[in-house]
């Protein structure tokens, strides 16, 4: 049982760290000096690299715990961390709850490393675009019978691709969980900082999610999220389903 005046507390201070403009320079400022020195590629989660911010990995369990999903949907798997964190923390609360990964490239390495970890036993993986008619068709029909679905998207980062997966697996989460979309950071970084690549300002996680949340009134941002993190890849991209 939670401790109302504690409870009280916490909310208290949430509203001060929204408003502490100095405290949230620092932050985007740390941000940007460890996107630069590729921080979040230090961490593993159980044995495989999870390539997140620990802080957004702890907003997961939060969420995770509280949700109690039936079916967890990440698209990106890369080495497999996140998948696995998924997985340990539905073996915590017990039941029958899954993961889902869903990548348009399963490197072998990777999937051998995934598949004999203990938690695989928690684990499905389809290769192929997040976005392919074909692979939609299959990830609906494993969600049949699920009853809570939370979602991450970590794919692609072009903001018509996310935009096309917050369509298509907005659907699928239900009334009270999330789906979360990472890099959303990609928006507020230094100009010129992101290279060699499809997406930077003006086009990337952010820039869908501002499109989605246009047209989708069922769905707001989780503000009080970033709030308490501070420092997250995925400012404005804590979706809540609301209705």
């Amino acid at each position: 049982m939670k401790d109302p005046v504690f409870e009280s507390e916490r909310r208290l201070n949430l509203k001060k760290l929204s408003r502490d403009r100095k405290l949230k320079k620092v932050a985007a400022n740390f941000m940007v000096g460890s996107i630069r020195g590729r921080y979040s590629y230090n961490f593993d989660w159980l044995g495989r690299p999870i390539i997140q911010y620990p802080q957004d990995i702890i907003a997961l369990q939060e969420i995770i715990w509280k949700v109690k999903p039936d079916l967890i949907i990440e698209t990106g798997i890369a080495r497999g961390g996140s998948l696995i964190f998924s997985a340990s923390m539905l073996e915590l609360i017990g039941g029958n709850g899954r993961v889902l990964g869903v990548d348009i490239d399963i490197r072998s390495h990777n999937r051998i490393e995934i598949e004999k970890h203990r938690m695989f036993k928690r684990i499905k993986m389809i290769e192929g675009s997040s976005i392919d008619a074909k692979v939609i068709a299959r990830v609906k029909g494993l969600t049949r019978g699920k009853k809570k679905i939370l979602v991450y998207l970590d794919s692609s980062h072009t903001s018509a691709h996310v935009l096309q997966e917050l369509e298509l697996y907005s659907r699928f989460v239900s009334r009270g969980s999330y789906i979360i979309v990472f890099d959303t950071i990609v928006e507020y970084l230094p100009t010129g900082m992101v290279k060699d690549r499809p997406w930077g300002k003006g086009n990337n996680p952010a820039t869908a999610v501002r499109e989605f949340l246009k047209k989708h009134k069922n769905f707001v941002a989780d503000r009080d999220i970033e709030n308490k993190l501070l420092i997250t890849a995925a400012p404005g991209g804590f979706l809540r389903r609301v209705r």
